[in-house]
């Protein structure tokens, strides 16, 4: 496991250096639209096979699934990949994006590495291992409920919930200290681990946006379900990630609307 976690990061820092080197000259990416308000960059493309290359000189029977180009083999070990979270950040100069990169093994989530460059702070969690910000060990946080500080992100895949998930965000209004929503379910979901956010709730995503977030909220502590409170978040989408304190109630309030 030591081998993976190190070609994560790896694979992230050379990821990573891609970014910088795009976010440095901004007027000069190239985007196109994939669909409406979803969009894809050169930095996108070129941290994508960085990424998959680092793989694949170590492991080259691992099967890959990116964001960008989709499924690359088939086996018992699984890499997902989001080459840059928060692309929608990324091109209007907001510094709130990053790498990450989940691994899982026959089905179970094992190695995660989440790298926000310019936030200069590196997530590693390892099953039964902990999870970690640039060494120092994550822990959820303590406290109650109705002092939480919680975070979501917009349905924009998921238009047609627009109206009940409005319905959800303002019953969690009214019931926590305060609401985020900073774009990146990765960072979410990473922060979440790290006890500034007491938990996260967000809908139709994909396996490269949360896998890795998932895995550094439950070795810190916390508890992931999907909204009908299963394991079945990496092919709904569907997630609820939080302290212990906060997932239960969370999850009561977006179970009254969103499912």
């Amino acid at each position: 496991m030591e081998k993976v976690i190190d070609v994560a990061l790896l694979a992230a820092e050379r990821a990573s250096e891609v970014l910088l080197d795009y976010f440095g000259r901004l007027r000069e990416l190239k985007v196109e639209e994939k669909a409406r308000n979803d969009f894809v960059t050169e930095a996108d493309k070129k941290s994508e096979m960085i990424i998959i290359k680092t793989i694949q000189e170590s492991f080259p029977q691992h099967a890959i699934v990116a964001e960008e180009s989709g499924s690359h083999g088939s086996g018992s070990w699984q890499w997902f990949i989001d080459p840059l979270d928060g692309t929608k950040n990324f091109i209007h100069g907001l510094p709130m994006f990053c790498v990450s990169i989940g691994v899982a093994y026959k089905g179970e989530l094992v190695a995660a590495v989440v790298k926000a460059p310019l936030l200069e702070e590196t997530f590693v969690a390892e099953k039964g291992a902990g999870a970690f910000c640039n060494g120092v060990k994550l822990k959820v946080s303590s406290r109650p409920f109705e002092e939480a500080l919680v975070a979501t992100g917009f349905p924009f895949r998921g238009k047609e919930m627009l109206d009940s998930y409005l319905k959800c965000f303002k019953e969690v209004f009214l019931s926590v200290s305060g609401l985020r929503r900073c774009g990146s379910a990765a960072l979410d979901l990473a922060y979440t681990a790290k006890g500034v956010f007491d938990g996260f709730w967000e809908m139709s995503l994909h396996p490269w946006d949360i896998a890795a977030g998932i895995l550094l909220v439950e070795e810190a502590g916390g508890v992931v379900t999907d909204f009908e409170g299963g394991r079945s978040f990496l092919s709904s989408g569907n997630i609820v990630g939080a302290s212990p304190n906060t997932h239960g109630e969370l999850l009561k309030i977006v179970q009254r609307h969103l499912t």
